[in-house]
């Protein structure tokens, strides 16, 4: 994989949930990808994306690597960066947290803040797209990841299914994961499928998100969802679809750590909301996989916080206790 701390990026734990299901007959269990180095799934791509970059020849120690993020992606790239020693802009915007943007400084990459949406389209994922071209027009010796169509994302998460599979004999009926590049949901899919397993994959999205259709509006969650359907994305990736509310996310959140201890972030969330949706469908004795994509403590001003919940959405507190 690596040397030095990049070597721990993948290999993360798969446990079994005793606590969180209503139906008992179910086996679910959780892969931690928090236990990254970077806290986040998103250090399996970034690794991949730019090891690969150096590997061929298109980047090296004099060039700056440019990519949109609302977090995740971004701090993994800025940890992997700052052990090569090479430049990194992270474009956000103003739904990407402080921790976050803190996060990213405190690995040396410049933090490029987008603060209004695209015209056009009035989503911030394209004005994030748009500055990046700028700053590629005006940066010599620049290179986009471009973590919505690189094949290197997906193909990071052939491993990460594979460590689901192993850890489990083979025997996995659904594994559930969220949707953003939909890099995750591409690299287990194109696996599954090339190795002939009978594993259903249900691809979680936010409501407002539309790689699946869904009509476009404001999402409070970062890193769950997409103003735009990534390239990376082909119909029928998925067995089938769940689309979550913000609200669904948050009510996940707190019935997973309430039930579990697991204090998860926000994707994570809506996947639970979706399990406890979809368990009733589901034959007895299956091995139901939920992939946590990141730690919660990114989350403390929001999902965790009472008074942001109490701002958005009123007094639900009733929703997880």
């Amino acid at each position: 994989m690596g040397s030095g701390i990049l070597s721990t990026i993948g290999n993360t734990p798969l446990v079994k949930l005793e606590r969180f299901l209503d139906d008992p007959s179910l086996n679910l269990y959780a892969k931690l990808e928090f236990f990254n180095p970077g806290g986040s799934i998103k250090d399996r791509p970034a690794f991949q994306m730019i090891t690969q970059a150096l590997k061929d020849g298109k980047i090296d120690q004099n060039t700056t690597v440019i990519e949109s993020s609302s977090g995740n992606l971004g701090i993994g790239l800025a940890q992997i960066c700052a052990y090569y020693g090479i430049k990194f802009i992270c474009v956000v915007d103003v739904k990407t947290t402080l921790m976050n943007q803190n996060i990213l400084k405190a690995y040396g990459a410049v933090v490029d803040l987008v603060e209004q949406p695209d015209p056009e389209t009035n989503e911030f994922l394209q004005a994030r797209l748009n500055r990046i071209q700028y700053l590629l027009s005006t940066i010599p010796n620049s290179f986009n990841c471009n973590q919505y169509a690189n094949l290197n994302n997906p193909q990071a998460h052939h491993q990460t299914i594979q460590e689901i599979l192993m850890a489990l004999d083979n025997q996995v009926d659904y594994l559930f994961c969220a949707t953003s590049t939909c890099g995750t949901l591409r690299g287990c899919a194109d696996y599954i499928a090339q190795n002939g397993l009978k594993t259903k994959i249900i691809a979680v999205d936010a409501q407002g998100s539309v790689i699946f259709g869904d009509t476009p509006k404001k999402r409070l969650i970062p890193g769950h969802g997409a103003g735009r359907v990534p390239e990376l994305y082909r119909p029928n990736l998925e067995t089938c679809h769940v689309l979550m509310s913000d609200l669904e996310c948050i009510v996940g959140c707190r019935q997973l750590l309430k039930r579990e201890a697991i204090l998860a972030g926000g994707s994570s969330g809506a996947i639970f909301s979706a399990i406890l949706k979809k368990q009733q469908e589901i034959p007895a004795g299956s091995n139901c996989v939920a992939v946590i994509s990141d730690r919660g403590e990114r989350y403390m001003d929001t999902i965790y916080s009472d008074y942001w919940v109490s701002e958005h959405f009123g007094d639900v507190s009733h929703l997880w206790e």
